[in-house]
């Protein structure tokens, strides 16, 4: 049996689907990597402004950094992953995607079971009050955002290098892999953690990870398969032989 055959074997026998994505599937939308490329981006590592202390110290500059970041992300659209991901919620009885993108794509392209480890450039968070809360004024008109109930500053509800995920996302992702029958990797270089850790918990309770990616990771090896390549290509093939 071919590899795409017996990922469709995979699918169609587990009762419970796991799936983690990271980079390389918004990468085929033209979504941005983290550092800018032009005007004032090029004078800044994106690591010295996606900290706590950089939106402490300057938090207009960290505000302008993320309205380009959200301006560059608004401009592309789901791409053919996105789509059959949200398609296999139909196929499915339970899959669940966690996501280290914080670009809202899955949500776009129809997906109902998403969970964001890193947290949404399109939503925002109280720093006065810890309230989240949907932010889309695109592009940002006032520099720093204030909070439209207190007046407080908020920041990006996203994940800042130095910070820790949120905890209670944290337990359910390691619950949901644990409780699965097939990890599904799809565009992650595994080597984030605890994003990593995830498939492995499938693994070690008994069921299967089938990796999708451009390029081997550490995570291959424990892989029961394989599939090299870019991801809306490989799931369009599996998707045909559904």
């Amino acid at each position: 049996m071919n590899k795409f055959k017996r990922a469709v074997d995979f699918l169609r026998k587990a009762e419970k689907i796991a799936v983690l994505t990271g980079a390389g599937v918004s990468a085929e939308s033209g979504v941005p990597t983290f550092r800018g490329r032009g005007g004032l981006w090029k004078k800044y590592r994106a690591e010295e402004l996606a900290t706590p202390e950089a939106f402490e110290r300057d938090p207009i500059l960290v505000w302008k950094f993320y309205d380009y970041r959200r301006q560059l992300i608004s401009k592309v659209n789901p791409n053919k992953s996105h789509e059959i991901l949200a398609k296999w919620e139909t196929l499915f009885e339970k899959i669940t995607i966690v996501t280290q993108n914080i670009d809202g794509l899955h949500q776009r392209a129809g997906s109902k079971n998403v969970i964001e480890l890193h947290g949404n450039i399109w939503e925002a968070r109280c720093i006065k009050e810890n309230k989240v809360f949907r932010y889309k004024e695109n592009p940002i008109s006032e520099f720093p955002p204030k909070c439209p109930d207190c007046g407080s500053l908020i920041r990006p509800n996203v994940v800042w290098f130095g910070e820790s995920l949120n905890q209670n996302i944290l337990n359910f992702s390691f619950s949901l892999f644990e409780k699965s029958d097939l990890a599904l990797v799809i565009g992650t270089s595994s080597v984030v953690y605890p994003a990593a850790h995830l498939p492995i918990l499938t693994k070690k309770s008994g069921g299967k990870i089938m990796e999708i990616n451009i390029e081997e990771t550490s995570l291959t090896i424990l892989s029961d398969i394989f599939l090299k390549g870019k991801a809306s290509e490989i799931l369009k093939v599996i998707d045909s032989l559904i």
